[in-house]
């Protein structure tokens, strides 16, 4: 980290303290730090330690008398920016844009990357709106690193545990290191579920999110890939530097991938496209006459589009497809392999609610036709995304 500058918040909890473990060894990297607190912050440890270990100023909302504009002097200095500890106030308000205070108001003006390293009372972490404004700062293109289990103030185990500050500048280190090693490859990626027409009000889907084929698109592009994303019925931010494509159906995909594939290196096959659709698309919505009125619904089967495209690939074309199971999980992944002539399988065990649909963890299964097998750790769709790349990477000459 050497000559990297890196802008500490620090906010309102008991594990401020860390922080200070956290300085010290970002400077014995190399790095130079400053520090912007929190009211809150200021309680938990004092401005001075901070600033004696970064030998800056310590920004707090008493700087807000000085002449000049000095958060956004701030703001524009850093090459990273590190919220440790994240309260979940504070996530709350970088989520939703408040800027109330100088730390709110520095980290927001920031153009450079963002990590925010939550810790709280595992009641706040598990809070649906808690969760749901780190869903939007990952949308935003924010890095976060999650709690661990550990004891808590309150004098129990549970999540919400800061990261040992070792951890932490781990992670730091990684986005200040991570390699452009897909520079020049072409990389072609579907997310989302394929909708299919039963009338002008109703159609058949699935439940995909589209978040696993958008971090993959966010990790391949910050590898320096050229990356294009198909993207079906998916509501998410485009990750910066992305080429999107939107399509509806399995026929709009399938039409995209005649088209793009074959200006293509590699393939990443995540979205959920429907295996069958209507035979016939009514024009009108369709009424119900009676209360014991029964539907036939007659359906005929879409395109195997994974298997298509894998048929027409040529040397040197890599093909990935996703099996989404939810029983005989190994099994149906193995048979899906071989059937698609795939070169690599990515298995999701969608039956299991922490790792899901719409789940911002996952856990996956690697199945290279070549006999490769690795199963990941549960963790965050984002680092998901970084494994299954360096697994590809090794296939590249």
């Amino acid at each position: 980290m050497d000559g990297k500058k890196i802008t500490v918040y620090v906010t309102g909890s008991i594990a401020a303290y860390k922080a200070v473990y956290l300085l010290r060894l970002l400077i014995k990297a190399g790095a130079e730090v400053r520090v912007v607190m929190t009211t809150a912050a200021t309680r938990f440890v004092t401005p001075l330690t901070f600033q004696t270990l970064a030998q800056h100023h310590v920004l707090t909302d008493a700087d807000w008398d000085q002449t000049g504009v000095v958060h956004v002097e701030t703001a524009q200095w850093g090459d990273l920016n590190v919220v440790v500890p994240a309260s979940a106030d504070f996530i709350a308000k970088a989520a939703t844009g408040i800027a109330d205070s100088m730390a709110t108001t520095t980290f927001l003006a920031a153009p450079a990357p963002k990590l925010v390293v939550p810790a709280m009372n595992d009641g706040m972490w598990n809070n649906p709106a808690t969760q749901r404004n780190l869903t939007q700062l990952r949308q935003d293109g924010i890095h976060t690193l999650s709690p661990d289990s550990g004891f808590l103030a309150e004098g129990y185990a549970a999540k919400g545990r800061m990261p040992e500050p070792e951890v932490i500048a781990t992670e730091i280190e990684k986005l200040f290191t991570k390699e452009q090693d897909w520079q020049g490859k072409r990389v072609l990626i579907t997310a989302g579920g394929t909708r299919e027409d039963l009338d002008p009000v109703r159609y058949l889907s699935n439940r995909s999110s589209g978040k696993m084929g958008y971090e993959l698109a966010r990790a391949a592009q910050a590898h320096g890939a050229e990356v294009t994303l198909i993207s079906a019925n998916v509501t998410l931010p485009t990750p910066p530097g992305v080429k999107l494509v939107r399509v509806r159906t399995a026929q709009d995909l399938a039409i995209q991938l005649q088209t793009l594939f074959p200006q293509t290196d590699v393939l990443l096959m995540a979205a959920a496209v429907s295996d069958f659709r209507p035979a016939q698309v009514v024009p009108q919505k369709i009424k119900k006459i009676t209360e014991d009125a029964h539907l036939t619904l007659e359906l005929e089967a879409n395109p195997d589009l994974l298997k298509l495209v894998a048929t027409q690939k040529k040397p040197g074309q890599l093909v990935v497809g996703f099996a989404a199971e939810t029983e005989d999980l190994k099994q149906n992944a193995a048979r899906k392999l071989a059937n698609k002539k795939a070169d690599f399988i990515i298995l999701n065990d969608v039956g299991n609610p922490q790792i899901g649909f719409n789940a911002d963890d996952n856990q996956v299964t690697i199945i290279g036709a070549n006999g490769f097998e690795t199963q990941t750790p549960v963790e965050s769709k984002s680092a998901i995304a970084e494994r299954i790349l360096a697994v590809l990477k090794k296939t590249f000459n």
